[in-house]
């Protein structure tokens, strides 16, 4: 029987909310443009890429350990509240997870912001470990989007 669980971590950046809000939203086209070395192209399959049911091919950069595409559909946004919820629906990943779901909030933090990442796991096997790689790749993606604010 596969397990499940949950992993989450907080990255204090010092971009304004809105400002690191609007990127995440604008991933689309500025995660290819601005970090190429993580991103070869993120492709809108359905929807306009932002709104929920929105449907996104990710093809990752030489290098990535263990993803290389990733089909991601956009469950729910809240940009007043500044969140939204995606689940993978295709590719490496579901070889190790047969479900992931993950949720960004971007929250105000003085002059700069408070973004907080988790996701939902169910392994397809006791021996898979932890998403612990992916949580990093997300706290690395989250300061460069923090550096590329800042420098611009």
């Amino acid at each position: 029987m596969a397990t499940t669980g949950k992993l989450e971590v907080d990255v204090e950046v010092k971009s304004p909310a809105d400002k690191f809000w609007g990127s995440i939203r604008d991933s689309t086209s500025l995660f290819p443009r601005a970090f190429p070395h993580d991103y070869k192209s993120i492709q809108v399959l359905e929807g306009d890429g932002k709104a929920s049911g929105s449907v996104r091919l990710f093809t990752y950069a030489e290098g990535s350990p263990i993803v290389k595409k990733s089909t991601e559909k956009i469950e729910h946004v809240d940009d007043v509240n500044m969140k939204v919820s995606y689940s993978v629906i295709d590719g490496d990943l579901l070889e190790y997870y047969k479900v992931f779901k993950g949720f960004i909030a971007v929250i105000p933090k003085g002059d700069g912001s408070l973004v907080k990442w988790s996701c939902e796991f169910e392994k397809t096997s006791h021996e898979i470990p932890d998403p612990d790689a992916i949580k990093e790749f997300v706290v690395k993606n989250f300061k460069e989007v923090d550096d590329y604010i800042l420098q611009a």
